[in-house]
């Protein structure tokens, strides 16, 4: 099991500790960093300025929202990040939510996710083939565009830039089970958003056709600390918020997931007190199991032993989410001399 560092979106403004824990992991011998994007800071440019001060560590987005650029802007981004570190890009791409998609990207949100996402993966992988010009007749994405408004002098075209890799990997944020099942079959890993060791059948039957070369990817935040409960306040602080406020209380994909997680009763509490206004409420409902099982806190002998658990699944690459130099230190110790 390979280890990433995963550094998320900014806050207000641009986090400094950004290129000094990238190389830092780099240093200590991880495999890949990840950024993100939310309705703030986009996932392409931090990553391009880490690429500027990395050498080696392998750059992947986590997620790029299909939203908020066409499949070719995104290929386009893809391709020319890969080119200027080297080939050492991966593109993860997440479909985000209805509050999100239509809410800032003033987009609608599609009818069949499924669809539309095997459409946008299909246009970018022609892209970066460029074995001929991009050509889809689809549901949410044409090429050439046949709209009603359209000219009709639309042509397809294929990059003038070559792909330094028609093969750069492409990995898909999941949650639902179909959504989970097709990207198997359409992506070259998964990125979930929350995964417990504990509970591999939650996604046994979406993952059982998995290729043996399938990435696996899920994040989870970690911190080497001796008090517990003190340690999974920001993995509460987080699960609050996702579960929360992270959609409507009608369609809310975490909150579902938590729920087909065996905490239905929880997830529905923590979205009713957030959304009431009662944000630190929300916090403390969240189950102390559930922010354990999907992190890594606690002592070092602790995190030891439940980072074999994580290491029996299928996981193929864990993706650390934690500012602190010592917890990043002790995992990459760890993965190294599994006990």
């Amino acid at each position: 099991m390979r280890l990433g560092l995963a550094l998320g979106y900014w806050g207000r403004g641009p986090n400094p500790d950004h290129v000094p824990l990238a190389q830092e992991a780099e240093r200590l011998g991880y495999d890949s960093v990840w950024t993100a994007e939310s309705w703030g800071s986009d996932v392409f440019t931090p990553l391009t300025w880490i690429a500027a001060h990395t050498s080696r560590i392998k750059l992947g987005t986590a997620v790029a929202q299909m939203a908020a650029r066409s499949p070719t802007t995104t290929a386009m981004h893809a391709l020319t990040l890969d080119h200027l570190s080297g080939g050492r890009m991966m593109l993860g791409l997440g479909l985000s939510g209805p509050q999100v998609v239509e809410g800032w990207y003033g987009r609608p949100f599609p009818k069949s996710p499924l669809t539309a996402t095997r459409e946008y993966v299909d246009v970018v992988r022609q892209v970066l083939s460029r074995e001929a010009p991009v050509e889809l007749n689809g549901r949410f994405h044409t090429h050439p565009y046949q709209g009603p408004d359209a000219t009709g002098l639309g042509k397809p075209l294929k990059p003038i830039t070559h792909p330094l890799r028609p093969e750069l990997p492409i990995l898909l944020g999941a949650e639902g089970p179909k959504n989970i099942a097709q990207t198997t079959r359409i992506a070259d890993g998964w990125l979930p958003l929350y995964w417990s060791p504990l509970r591999p059948d939650v996604y046994e039957a979406s993952l059982t056709d998995v290729r043996d070369d399938f990435l696996i990817a899920p994040m989870a935040q970690a911190r080497v600390c001796d008090d517990v409960s003190e340690g999974l306040l920001p993995v509460k602080t987080m699960l609050g918020f996702y579960i929360g406020g992270m959609g409507h209380a009608k369609r809310n994909f975490h909150a579902d997931l938590m729920a087909r997680m065996g905490y239905e009763e929880e997830a529905r509490r923590i979205q009713r007190l957030f959304l009431e206004g009662r944000r630190e409420e929300a916090v403390l409902a969240v189950p102390d199991a559930f922010a354990d099982e999907i992190s890594l806190v606690g002592p070092r002998e602790r995190i030891a032993e439940r980072l074999e658990l994580w290491r029996k699944g299928p996981v193929t690459d864990l993706l650390v989410l934690s500012p602190d130099r010592r917890t990043l230190q002790v995992l990459a110790e760890l993965n190294e001399t599994p006990t």
